[in-house]
């Protein structure tokens, strides 16, 4: 929705030299300066993106000032007054329209005065946004300023004088007034429709009507002409319109299938498609209606055309009537955007919200078959346009509702076309092998180089001299010569010689030049990795559009890689602003997943450490799926750079050479440095961690945490801990908090004592880098004055546990060994061996699991004697291999016990994972005792047994495997206990 504001003119200013501000949301534009003139004329339009009907369009006056310049020489202004509009109240108006109106302009508070009005400003307001008028065609359009007058005066005294319009909705604002004023804009906008009836009488081309939604400027295609033509003469106007990008909600569809982009495009958009027929069968649409497309000119021509149907009634809400808009943002060659407008008033709050859909097609990756493959990606956006307290519930209904329609769109489309698999599209070897035949030799490389005019001229006025010589006798010596020196006898020799010197001069630089370039390419490339684990292969393709440091030169560029702390560098490309290079990279295979890719192009001048640079970037491989990253377009950053807009087109591949092995190795190192023992966590927690933050697929979680952040107020959430990234995920009553950080872009950590702010826990604050993690700002306590944001976290379950394993993680990914050795040294026991303590993160996700109270006791032993069955000593030993336990073996740790109020025992924590059982993989086992003094017998205790199962993975079989496990560990348990009782007794006789 687009919000049109015509600035017509100002009367009665407070300053003759003067301009005005528009702002609305977060965009914002400008006037031109008018001077000496306290009557201004602007006649200027001015369109806004609107996002909320609760937005106010703010109009500021200011006062110009040659003799005040701001920032950055931008002449500055004193505000003079304002003028604030609602949105909303345009959107009441006749047609959405607000007909030109006269608005008092309100001086700021801030400056005193008894009259608060400091002028008047007069203004039209439109909002749709569907078509764009030109000012020229507007019926409020005002031609010129003594023609403005005229009308706005004609038979009265103007509105001066006029009472307020619409004092309870906006500021206040004159209308205008009087039947003669109506009557002549009535003619002038009756004098343009005619105008143009005539015009298009004359004209056979397509014909421009206008309706009351004056703007929306329809231009209907011939009656006679075909989609496929429609589809061709949108692609000849705006061909060089940008692909946009995907819905802020989430992608509901992303796959690739065998087919071209047009042929796609043609079975889901063409009008009485076979596939929009079968769709609408298999969902139960009913009443399906759809409008012939049509040419619109917005600026840019589009296709629009409106499609109505019955959706088939669910088990919340009924059948109701729903209508999409449908319009092409984009219609090139190969690639296709469809927005998609919902709107379903029958619906529950229908009124409030519309459902935006972005149908993206595009060009898939290549098929070792040599078929053609189009990408289609769906993504999706809901708008509301009033405000309600059911927002969260009606997004999360959309959401079901969309991902249940888009898995039959997808089942039914992969019906008609095959969908493609990651094994059918070609693969790296395949990418990089056409790129390792498509390198010059150097005398190919040379030819271009030296043919130049300094070249050229340079070996003719040789070739000259030495002809010359070979056909001059020998001459006596003359005045200052002797044998074996010649001296020029004229000024004209001398000057000869002096080009001869410096052409020369010339041609060997540009020699040395070349050849120390070719002997400097870098070695990098061709280089095979070595070693096992996480292999960077870098191809770089091409640059274009490379700036240099001198306007009058080319430049000379080449580009270095850094990872990891290891660098790769290309060849230098001589002479050439669009370098092609087609060169392989590969990174040495690294324990760690590398977390970027630090990118900068240099300009050769000579030895490397003299090389300019000319711009740079960095690649975050957590923010890029795979398939972006073998085919990228990087923009690259810097003055220089950003001046001619600098693009590398790289293919970049991420590889683990020695799969889940590479993962367990690097727990089994990382153990060392955390001091506790890390289990592989399973696919299913994998796979959640990954679709929270969005991550690759190749990130595994290490540990995650119960904590909470701080920032005005504490917020409970889950802190997660991977190779590469630190995370905190809450959802507080739909209301999602999501950030995440890199290990690399920390600066400190820091462990702050408890405090009443953090309710007795000790705190936990990360402190960035500076310009760093700017994504997660939003999770930040602080901005600091350095400009370093600070996360603060606190009320761990175990915060020993939790700074320990953070800290371990930091130091692996960032310090050096030497620092690491320092820092181990100064966290060891005081016996000076590095305690291992199992892994603890498994009990925190099985918080929320749901326990049953199985089994009560009553036993006559004290506290103590009955806790020596958890400290893995002789007891429990003893107890579990004669309940049939063989192999039994502990390994040193505390358990994860908590005391009970006034000493009054203890509630124990276990966890229990099963192995070589019928889906041991979908679930594991929480007990939980509750071990506290009798209150009937002296010296003896009760003891309370609950039982929970926590569902990793989801299985129809979930009832009675819960049903079973239950019931046989509570008969366990109650055996257990039982022989506790015995041998504590035997002991104690």
């Amino acid at each position: 929705m687009r919000l049109y504001v015509y600035l017509l003119e100002g009367r009665d200013w407070a300053a003759k030299d003067s301009y005005v501000k528009l702002r609305l949301g977060k965009y914002k534009s400008k006037t031109r300066v008018l001077k000496n003139n306290q009557n201004p004329f602007w006649n200027e339009e001015f369109v806004f993106r609107v996002h909320d009907l609760d937005d106010e369009l703010v109009v500021s006056v200011y006062r110009h000032d040659d003799h005040e310049p701001g920032f950055f020489n931008v002449s500055a202004g004193e505000l003079v007054g304002r003028v604030k509009i609602p949105v909303w109240s345009v959107a009441t108006e006749e047609n959405q329209n607000l007909p030109p109106t006269w608005f008092s302009v309100e001086r700021p508070k801030s400056v005193k005065s008894n009259d608060k009005d400091c002028g008047k400003l007069l203004l039209a307001l439109s909002l749709h946004g569907r078509a764009r008028v030109t000012r020229a065609d507007h019926p409020f359009f005002v031609q010129s300023s003594s023609e403005s007058n005229n009308l706005l005066q004609r038979d009265g005294k103007g509105t001066a004088s006029s009472p307020d319009a619409h004092a309870s909705a906006a500021p206040s604002r004159k209308t205008l007034e009087g039947k003669p004023l109506m009557k002549t804009l009535a003619g002038r906008l009756e004098k343009f429709l005619t105008k143009k009836e005539q015009t298009s009488r004359v004209d056979n081309s397509s014909e421009l009507c206008t309706s009351s939604d004056y703007e929306d400027s329809l231009e209907e295609s011939p009656s006679n002409s075909s989609f496929e033509e429609l589809i061709a003469l949108v692609q000849s106007r705006n061909d060089n319109v940008e692909m946009p990008e995907n819905l802020q909600s989430g992608v509901l569809l992303d796959q690739t299938y065998v087919v071209s982009p047009e042929d796609l495009n043609m079975a889901l958009f063409a009008p009485n498609s076979e596939f929009g027929r079968n769709l609408a069968e298999l969902q139960g649409t009913t009443d399906f209606q759809e409008e012939p497309w049509k040419l619109k000119s917005d600026g840019i021509s589009c296709l629009r055309r409106v499609v109505s149907y019955t959706k088939a009634a669910s088990k919340l809400v009924k059948a109701v009537k729903a209508t999409e808009e449908q319009t092409y943002l984009k219609a090139g060659r190969n690639e296709f955007a469809v927005l998609v407008s919902v709107s379903t008033p029958d619906v529950p709050y229908g009124n409030t919200f519309k459902i935006e859909l972005l149908y993206k097609i595009m060009p898939g990756a290549g098929l070792s078959s040599g078929e053609e493959s189009a990408r289609l990606v769906v993504s999706w956006a809901i708008n509301f346009s009033q405000n309600t307290m059911m927002k969260g519930i009606i997004e999360s209904g959309a959401r079901q509702g969309l991902k249940e329609s888009f898995e039959q769109f997808s089942s039914l489309l992969s019906q008609r076309f095959k969908a493609i698999r990651a094994s059918d599209t070609l693969d790296k070897d395949q990418v990089l092998a056409t790129l390792e035949n498509e390198h010059q030799s150097d005398s190919e490389l040379a030819i271009p180089y030296f043919w130049n005019l300094t070249m050229v001229s340079t070996v003719i006025i040789f070739l000259y001299v030495l002809v010359h010589i070979f056909l001059c006798e020998p001459t006596k010596p003359q005045g200052l010569e002797f044998h074996g020196l010649e001296l020029p006898d004229s000024v004209g020799e001398l000057i000869t010689c002096g080009i001869l010197v410096i052409q020369l001069e010339r041609v060997y630089n540009m020699i040395s030049h070349f050849v120390e370039a070719r002997l400097r390419r870098g070695n990098d490339h061709g280089v095979k990795a070595q070693g096992e684990g996480w292999i960077l292969t870098a191809a770089l393709i091409e640059g274009v559009n490379l700036a240099s440091s001198n306007q009058t030169e080319i430049p000379d560029p080449y580009v270095v890689f850094t990872c990891n702390g290891k660098t790769r560098t290309s060849s230098v490309k001589l002479q050439t602003r669009d370098p092609q290079w087609n060169e392989i990279l590969e990174f040495d295979a690294a324990e760690d997943p590398p977390s970027v890719l630090d990118v900068e192009v240099f300009d050769f001048e000579g030895p490397f450490d003299q090389a300019l640079s000319l711009g740079h970037a960095e690649i975050n491989f957590l923010k890029h799926t795979a398939a972006e990253l073998a085919d990228l377009w990087v923009p690259l950053e810097g003055k220089l750079a950003q001046s001619s807009q600098s693009k590398l087109h790289l293919r970049i591949f991420l590889d683990n050479n020695n799969g889940v092995e590479t993962i367990r190795d690097y727990l089994a190192n990382l153990e060392k440095e955390v001091g506790k023992k890390l289990n592989l966590r399973s696919p299913h927690r994998n796979s959640n961690f990954q679709k929270i933050f969005g991550l690759p697929p190749e990130e595994f979680l290490v540990s995650d945490y119960s904590c909470s952040l701080k920032r005005k107020m504490p917020l409970q959430g889950r802190l997660f801990l991977s190779a590469r990234i630190v995370g905190f995920y809450a959802n507080l009553f739909g209301h999602k908090t999501r950030f995440f950080f890199l290990w690399e872009d920390i600066e400190d950590i820091q462990v702050l004592p408890p405090s009443l702010w953090t309710v007795g826990s000790p705190s936990l604050v990360i402190i960035l880098h500076k310009g760093r993690g700017l994504d997660s700002r939003h999770g930040a306590k602080i901005l600091d004055e350095e400009g370093r944001l600070h996360f603060c976290f606190h009320s761990f379950v175990s915060f020993n546990v939790a700074s320990r394993t953070i800290m371990a993680l930091w130091r692996t990914r960032t310090l050096e060994p030497d620092q690491k050795d320092q820092i181990a040294e100064e966290q060891l026991d005081d016996d000076g061996k590095p305690c291992l303590l199992e892994d603890t993160g498994s009990y925190l996700v099985v918080e929320d699991v749901k326990m049953t109270k199985v089994y009560t006791m009553e036993l006559p032993m004290n506290l103590k004697s009955l806790m020596k069955m958890f400290d893995g000593g002789e007891l429990e030993h003893r107890v579990m291999s004669k309940s049939g336990c063989l192999n039994y073996v502990t390994t040193t740790w505390e358990p994860q016990r908590s005391p009970l109020p006034n000493d009054g025992g203890w509630v124990v924590t276990e966890i229990m994972t099963l192995h070589d059982v019928p889906f041991s993989d979908h679930f594991r086992l929480q007990f939980r005792y509750q071990i506290e003094k009798s209150s009937f017998t002296h010296n003896s205790c009760k003891c309370d047994v609950y039982i929970g199962v926590m569902w990793l993975k989801n299985t129809k079989f979930e009832p009675r495997i819960t049903r079973n496990v239950v019931g046989k560990f509570a008969h366990r348990l109650e055996e257990i206990l039982q022989l506790v009782e015995r041998e504590v007794l035997l002991m104690s006789q």
